[in-house]
């Protein structure tokens, strides 16, 4: 008898695992497949953190976070958007309020909409659960329009994932768009689910939100992208008051709180400048996409840190083998998406590294 339960077969990383089998054979690989910055915490929220920890503030907090953080997250987006948060909770980053979120509102054979390509947990969470995923075909342009959306509803259909920036295109929606989802969801009676954890990272527009634009939405954000908190494991979520509760139930029985420490410095990072990181960022995306849009069919991010090029023949999978024993390590674009035409580049590196493997990558698209 197998003591694993059922649910487990619904997930499947064998993706990943054949990428870190190969990876692991690599010694001092062009590492282009981190999705996470190349800075540190800021140092104003590291010596917080410390100051906190110093100061004995190392026991629980309540479950749904400590009221400073959860009014300065209603307030970031106040003064950015013009909207503030209603019913924020404080969750153990994107990936545990997306969790919660899921858990919360999925029953068995409900119908979850994501973008193809979307960021992995969306699919395999769904699936855990009993859901049914359903990935909204988005190529070539990589934009989750209010048509395509529309296309794949079904009686069955009851939440819509939107990420802006995405994860792993990097493409962003601009309010119009976002307003044209709203609208699909409202005529549907949809739950949405805005993953906007790379919103600061917005290159060619101001950032856009689907907040404000339609009462049933859960927004998630955090600190591990535009803070470089990936390992504190904070972030929020907002939305209906009545999702919010169930969530923060569920959070009593699962991650209890998010670490004290990193609450209070995740305080501070709200009112951090992200102009100077941005406008590295921007650097570094217009160095990766003019290296390599010369060689490859690829388009141009304007958010987050990643970009989403299509292997030369079609076949990323192959494509990213051939990269690996040319020491570099990207990610095969089959992880993100029901096709395997395409691969992931995460441009969160230094310039020499984003250079270095562009290099051996035009390479092998010529090859």
């Amino acid at each position: 008898m197998s003591f694993i339960a059922e649910r487990m077969s619904k997930i499947d990383a064998s993706g990943i695992r054949k990428i870190f089998a190969l990876a692991a054979q690599m010694k001092d690989p062009i590492n282009l497949s981190i999705g996470q910055p190349d800075y540190d915490v800021d140092e104003v929220c590291r010596e917080e953190a410390v100051r906190q920890i110093q100061a004995g503030f190392n026991s629980y907090t309540q479950t749904w976070g400590i009221e400073a953080l959860r009014e300065g997250a209603s307030e970031y987006y106040e003064s950015h958007f013009g909207v503030p948060l209603k019913n924020v909770m404080v969750t153990s980053g994107v990936s545990g309020g997306l969790f919660l979120a899921l858990m919360a509102t999925v029953n068995p054979g409900d119908e979850v909409l994501c973008a193809d390509p979307y960021f992995v947990m969306y699919k395999h969470l769904v699936n855990l659960l009993g859901g049914v995923s359903i990935a909204v075909d988005t190529y070539p342009d990589f934009k989750l329009t209010a048509e395509r959306v529309e296309a794949a509803i079904t009686p069955r259909t009851k939440v819509l994932i939107v990420n802006s920036p995405s994860n792993p295109t990097g493409v962003c929606m601009n309010k119009l768009e976002l307003s044209a989802l709203a609208g699909v969801a409202r005529k549907h009676n949809l739950l949405v689910l805005s993953d906007e954890i790379y919103e600061s990272l917005s290159y060619d527009a101001p950032p856009a939100t689907i907040v404000g634009m339609y009462d049933n939405v859960i927004c998630l954000n955090g600190f591990s992208k535009n803070a470089a908190m990936t390992g504190w494991r904070v972030g929020y979520a907002a939305g209906p008051e009545d999702v919010i509760q169930s969530m923060n139930t569920l959070q009593q029985y699962t991650f209890v709180c998010a670490p004290s420490f990193a609450q209070k410095a995740a305080v501070l990072a709200l009112k951090a400048d992200m102009t100077e990181k941005v406008a590295d960022y921007r650097r570094k995306r217009d160095l990766v996409y003019g290296r390599l849009s010369g060689a490859f069919n690829v388009t141009k991010p304007g958010g987050a840190f990643y970009i989403f090029p299509e292997a030369p023949d079609g076949d990323g999978d192959d494509f990213v083998r051939r990269a690996i024993e040319n020491n570099v390590l990207i990610i095969p674009g089959s992880v993100f998406s029901e096709r395997k035409s395409n691969f992931r580049i995460s441009f969160a590196a230094p310039d020499d590294t984003i250079s270095r493997g562009c290099d051996v990558l035009c390479r092998l698209a010529k090859a």
